[in-house]
């Protein structure tokens, strides 16, 4: 009684719904959805060990649907967080240049990804910077004879941290 429309929420949360099992579809099959082609032929290789085998039938889909910015937006983003490839910006970039109509989001895609990269980097760099420093100050530590306990206090380091220095 609380839904604007009653009748079509009960319809909606009481009864039976369908659902499609589209590991079982042919990709063939698949192809011929139109605009939802390219979101079923995803979802049923997403998990897949790299994505790289369907570059070809995503690009036919691409080419020969009227996919919107938002649907390519939110299939790239599908497809890079839950999916499985070696590099998923040079997979944008590639779908960029193959895709031309969807050139501009996917390539604004792919230097996000790039972006995102460079920062991980950059952030790895520093704390392996950071960690190596520690070691340094733990190792020069031991050798003026502190102990393991005042050091891993004051270092954070654990004892298997310390016992690589061979004391």
């Amino acid at each position: 009684q609380l839904f604007d429309d009653p009748a079509l929420a009960r319809q909606l949360y009481s009864e039976d719904f369908s659902l499609v099992d589209v590991t079982i579809i042919p990709d063939e099959d698949i192809m011929q959805h139109r605009s939802m082609a390219a979101l079923t032929l995803i979802q049923k290789h997403i998990r897949e060990r790299d994505l790289s085998d369907l570059m070809d039938r995503l690009v036919t889909i691409m080419l020969t649907t009227n996919m919107t910015r938002q649907q390519v937006i939110s299939l790239i983003n599908y497809m890079v967080q839950a999916g499985n490839t070696s590099n998923a910006e040079a997979y944008v970039r590639q779908l960029a240049q193959r895709v031309p109509q969807h050139g501009d989001e996917l390539m604004t895609i792919a230097e996000q990804l790039e972006q995102k990269g460079i920062e991980k980097g950059i952030e790895q760099g520093i704390e392996k910077g950071e960690r190596e420093a520690t070691l340094k100050i733990a190792r020069a530590m031991l050798q003026k004879g502190m102990d393991f306990a005042t050091i891993m206090e004051m270092t954070e380091l654990s004892k298997e941290d310390l016992a690589k220095f061979g004391h």
